[in-house]
């Protein structure tokens, strides 16, 4: 397929679909049950194998077609919608196979087709059970009226259970996903309203009493010197200004030591939305991390955030393309440098570089590291980054401390 033509057919698939649905293609293939409503044209090759129950074929496919028109505009109409029209395009879809049935008997599809989104309404299991047999108890009365074979009602409740706890437990499992999105997404949240509130509590403790102090010093230098000239007076005032300034450089080194560790409370945090985005695909996550890694100072703020990105952009393309069963995090410390490894045993296979394998290689990169992906087919993905453990060189203590905090 071009893959100019791609674009355009996924664009067309989510004005009829939303994507949030996460159904992909599926509403499409569905509709490929349609082609059971002309049945009637194979039966009539066949003479009176028909049985008398299935009228001419010319006669059937007018108002076939004209089902059809009516029904696909329904169909993804109930997807779009909320329960209330959703249950309103299930009722009419129902309403067509009971319109089309005395012409068509193989119009059961359309009753399928409407118990499929029967089985999607609301949360509770029981009114979506007593949609499901009001619209079998209306064909089922439409078969006796006609005196059709009862068969052909019975072939329509199986496949009308198979089809309807299908998509029940398929909307359990969506929803489970949503909320398992949500939950990921809260932890994020407390995790970054938890950091707010601890470098608030550490940037208090470390400048609350030392900016006192300054304060306090340096009025006590103004004060000497304005006693005189006398030379103990300017001794006096030149110990005190000196000592603002040394206590000045130890509040710098101190919260230059306390915004070091922030970001290690990132990559901890991108461990556990992993470890809840992975569970929801049922994917079993390890992790092997060296002990001391994740203490404040060993990894600079440029070399934590790096690989905290890193880690994001990786887990997230395992979850939507590796289809794989296992993953593994390993955060080691080898001979001056910090080792990211991210490995799955799914299907591998070529990597075609995007957007977000191209930053992560353009992140590791800039900081003198070097990433490495490893992706045979079919054994898995493995993606290997590694950086100094130095801290960069440059820039004043001022601006590296403020670059962090906005990190």
């Amino acid at each position: 397929m071009p893959r100019t033509l791609m674009p355009l057919l996924l664009q067309w698939r989510a004005r009829l679909v939303p994507e949030a649905l996460g159904l992909g293609w599926m509403p499409f293939f569905t509709l490929g049950y349609l082609a059971f409503l002309f049945l009637p044209f194979v039966l009539g090759w066949f003479g009176d194998a028909r049985g008398g129950w299935v009228g001419p074929a010319r006669e059937v496919l007018g108002p076939t077609l004209l089902s059809i028109a009516v029904f696909l505009p329904l169909y993804f109409a109930a997807y779009r919608l909320e329960d209330t029209g959703t249950r309103l395009c299930m009722v009419a879809i129902a309403a067509i196979g009971y319109a089309l049935f005395p012409v068509n008997p193989f119009a059961n599809a359309y009753i399928i087709y409407a118990i499929a989104f029967a089985a999607t309404l609301g949360r509770s299991l029981w009114p979506q059970l007593a949609w499901t047999f009001a619209i079998l108890a209306g064909l089922l009365l439409e078969t006796l009226l006609l005196d059709y074979p009862v068969f052909v009602f019975l072939i329509t409740l199986l496949v009308s259970v198979g089809v309807f706890f299908g998509n029940y437990q398929f909307a359990i499992s969506t929803r489970k996903r949503a909320e398992l999105k949500l939950s990921h997404d809260e932890v994020r949240r407390l995790a970054t309203v938890a950091e707010r509130e601890r470098i608030g509590r550490d940037l208090h403790d470390l400048l609350g009493h030392t900016l006192s102090l300054v304060a306090l010093k340096s009025d006590l230098a103004a004060k000497l010197l304005q006693r005189g000239d006398s030379p103990e007076a300017r001794e006096a005032a030149q110990r005190e200004i000196a000592e603002v300034s040394r206590v000045a450089r130890d509040a710098l080194a101190q919260v230059r030591t306390a915004v070091t560790g922030i970001r290690a409370a990132g990559f901890a945090a991108e461990l556990v939305s992993a470890r809840l985005l992975l569970d929801s695909d049922g994917i079993a996550f390890d992790t092997a991390i060296a002990r001391g890694a994740l203490d404040g100072g060993v990894l600079s703020p440029a070399v934590e955030s790096a690989l905290a990105l890193t880690l994001r952009e990786a887990i997230t393309n395992l979850q939507r393309h590796a289809r794989a069963r296992t993953a593994r995090v390993e955060l080691a410390l080898e001979w001056g440098e910090v080792v990211l490894r991210v490995s799955d045993d799914g299907r591998g296979g070529a990597v075609v570089p995007g957007n977000g394998l191209t930053g992560m290689r353009e992140r590791i990169e800039a900081l003198d590291g070097q990433l490495r992906i490893e992706t045979p087919k079919g054994k898995g993905t493995r993606i290997e980054a590694r950086l100094p453990l130095a801290m960069p060189v440059g820039g004043d203590a001022g601006d590296e401390a403020a670059q962090a905090v906005r990190a």
